[in-house]
């Protein structure tokens, strides 16, 4: 993308910029990438199939891209959010649990906000609690937990903040500024 689009906490980088959402520490983009991840479509899909979301390393710092995507599923959607960080009691009025074992249930999707040397062992956790999608934040590319993910059959998302998915599918970016491309007078209703 060549401009940056404010008025989302996750906003979409400008070229020369880092991610919004890019976590900090994450491994820098390389310039060849082997794996190739879902289309527009099958993002739609995994979204639509999901119940429950688990945000591992969800922060309290209302500064961090974690907060503010879990503060959007939480208030503007009606996916089950469990938040993950073993530092962490409570955040946001949600109990917080020490690990993805430690869940009630066993998430569809696992949200991942962690340095890139940890996305592996998070793959791992992600595959043994039965998660069906992997997914990586803006910023958070490791071909390494792909392959873990995918090995298990779980669906990977790489590189792209669900925030910024779920209102582009839901028609919520048009609140927040961005130009969707759709010239409507007509709200589009969707379950989820």
């Amino acid at each position: 993308m060549s401009t940056t689009i404010s008025g989302d906490a996750c906003a979409l980088p400008a070229a020369t910029d880092a991610p919004a959402c890019a976590l900090p520490g994450s491994a820098p983009v390389a310039a060849a990438r082997a794996w190739v991840g879902p289309t527009q479509q099958e993002r739609f899909a995994l979204l639509r199939r999901a119940k429950s979301i688990a945000i591992v390393g969800a922060s309290n710092n209302p500064a961090r891209a974690s907060f503010f995507v879990a503060t959007y599923l939480l208030s503007s959607t009606a996916y089950d959010v469990y938040l993950v960080n073993p530092r962490e009691t409570e955040i946001l009025g949600q109990p917080v649990y020490a690990s993805l074992s430690d869940l009630p249930v066993v998430p569809d999707i696992v949200d991942v906000f962690r340095r890139h040397d940890d996305l592996p062992g998070v793959a791992q956790e992600a595959v043994d609690a039965g998660a069906q999608t992997l997914w990586l934040q803006l910023g958070s590319w490791n071909e390494e937990a792909a392959a873990i993910a995918e090995a298990a059959g779980l669906s990977v998302v790489m590189d792209r903040c669900i925030k910024i998915e779920h209102a582009r599918f839901h028609g919520g970016l048009h609140l927040a500024g961005f130009d969707t491309g759709v010239i409507s007078s007509r709200r589009q209703l969707l379950a989820r």
